[in-house]
This record gives structure tokens, C-alpha cells and sequence, in this order.
């Protein structure tokens, strides 16, 4: 099985995320995260399940979406994955 590894940066999107629903609604931002985190478990036994990110063109950096949000990870070797950045569709892709 893969071991995904949050990066700084992923683990900041999240808080991020949290910060701004949680304004208007702390257990939806909960439930937000809860999602987000949920899905990711998905790719210790699919890493390739979700596909290449098209800004980069590139088979080890994939998206899988939830919700408005799309969780961007790179395949590191068959044993690791990094998060990178969790990214709202609506905002301007970021360069990593």
C-alpha cells in the first residue's frame, strides 16, 4: 500500500479552506475537510486514479476533484505519494 505524505503547502490549503467556510459555518467546514481528507485515502490503493493535471502535462502530478476543490498530488515511486495543494476550481491555478 502507498503512504501519502501531506506537504506544508497542502496542509496550509487546508487550514485555508477551513478558515474561510468556517466564517459563516464551523460543521460544513468540517464536513469540508472531512471530504477532502476521505477521498485522498482512496490513493493508497489507486495512485493513478485521478488524472494528469493538465496545466502540467506530466503522468506523476494528478488531480482528483471534491466538490469545487481539486486535490493536486504527485507519484513519488510505487511506495509514496505527496498531497501537494488542495485548489479551488474557480481561483487561477498556482504554478508548483
Amino acid at each position: 500500500m502507498v503512504k501519502l505524505r501531506w506537504l506544508s503547502s497542502a496542509l496550509a490549503d487546508l487550514q485555508d479552506i477551513y478558515d474561510f467556510i468556517a466564517v459563516d459555518s464551523k460543521q460544513f467546514a468540517k464536513h469540508q475537510i472531512t471530504q477532502i481528507r476521505l477521498k485522498t485515502k482512496v490513493l493508497k490503493s489507486y495512485p493513478k486514479i485521478g488524472k494528469v493535471v493538465v496545466e502540467y502535462n506530466e503522468e506523476s502530478i494528478r488531480e482528483i476533484i471534491v466538490g469545487h476543490y481539486r486535490i493536486i498530488y504527485k507519484i513519488i515511486d510505487a511506495q509514496l505519494i505527496h498531497i501537494i495543494l488542495i485548489h479551488h476550481g474557480a481561483r487561477k491555478f498556482p504554478r508548483i
